[in-house]
């Protein structure tokens, strides 16, 4: 047996398409045993990824070094006597459990000047798909276990798993026992408000979809707290503002629970395709052919300009023409599309 031990990213989307690289780990060694280091928040995610053995949690403030905190975990892991390490992070620091922990092979792509922390570089044998300019993320993810087919196969599509009693203990303690076919809105983007639907559109969307007979259930942060009010003040009855009632646990409930989930580019983006949840996606100044949405339930929507993808955080032109240009109709056609597929 293997014994793997993965340093895991820190952001939710790409924790998720981490599935990829552990689905490739086992297809390659069906008994590699597979631990995750990861932020407290990715325990329930890792959790509905039967790939994982454990996980282990490393919260270290984004821009701190915490030197101590990984020596201590690493120190705390080398009993495990793990194989190999994979680094998934470019960072000098997320190199450090590994070596505090003295696995022997320590894999990871080059980054900071961290020769010596990881002794096996993966070589950039990616190559972006035809039409992209970059090289998919989840193709970089891969390339980890195995740079002699550096491209994810379907199977290995993340797939995370579905908790029957933690979704009906979800639903007693939000009390969504509203009968209607429920929509899930993702208004936020941790990224920034180049990610993000106008309010205003999701506001539009969600009355024609109550007027239609659904409930619509606001999902994400308290930080989208505040976006999910004014979609409801707008909308009027049948708008459930979930966003900062649930932790990620029941905010993955909520989402397998829906008959459909309208997001934009987010983490909650990954997590609704990862359930396989039908899934209308909205790119901005990002790109689909970069960290689209895994899923064959999945449509994509956006616009080719001769500004996008910027990949900037805010719109540097002011128009934000790449999410304005997509109405509320657009998005009613597409999940109506999706629908129709599934009937």
């Amino acid at each position: 047996m293997t014994r793997v031990l993965v340093v895991g990213p820190s952001w939710v989307g790409d924790m998720v398409m981490a599935q990829t690289l552990f689905r490739r780990i086992v297809r390659m060694d069906a008994g590699a045993e597979i631990h995750v280091v990861g932020p407290g928040w990715s325990v329930p995610i890792t959790a509905r990824m039967p790939e994982v053995a454990r996980a282990y949690v490393l919260d270290v403030p984004h821009g701190a070094f915490g030197l101590r905190p990984r020596s201590m975990l690493g120190t705390a892991l080398r009993p495990m006597a793990f194989d190999v390490a994979l680094v998934m992070p470019r960072s000098f620091k997320s190199a450090l459990v590994p070596v505090f922990a003295r696995v022997p092979r320590r894999r990871g792509y080059r980054g900071e000047m961290r020769y010596g922390l990881v002794n096996d570089m993966v070589p950039a044998t990616a190559r972006p798909l035809p039409g992209a300019a970059k090289v998919r993320t989840v193709d970089q993810f891969v390339a980890m276990a195995d740079p002699s087919e550096p491209v994810m196969r379907a199977s290995e599509a993340p797939h995370l798993v579905r908790d029957g009693e933690s979704e009906a203990a979800t639903r007693a303690k939000l009390h969504l026992d509203d009968a209607r076919p429920a929509i899930a809105f993702c208004p936020g983007a941790e990224y920034g408000p180049s990610k993000q639907w106008p309010v205003e559109r999701f506001a539009e969307l969600a009355r024609m979809l109550v007027g239609r007979g659904n409930a619509v259930w606001i999902v994400g942060s308290a930080k989208d707290r505040a976006a999910g009010e004014a979609i409801a003040e707008a909308a009027g009855n049948g708008v459930r503002v979930l966003a900062g009632e649930t932790g990620l646990a029941e905010a993955i409930d909520v989402l397998a629970m829906s008959d459909a989930v309208v997001t934009n580019d987010s983490g909650l983006m990954h997590v609704a395709a990862a359930l396989g949840r039908p899934t209308v996606a909205l790119f901005g100044s990002t790109s689909e052919l970069v960290t689209p949405p895994l899923s064959p339930h999945a449509r994509v929507l956006s616009h080719e300009l001769e500004c996008r993808p910027c990949f900037r955080r805010e719109c540097p032109l002011g128009h934000l023409d790449c999410l304005r240009k997509t109405t509320a109709r657009d998005v009613l056609a597409a999940l109506d599309g999706l629908a129709g597929a599934d009937g």
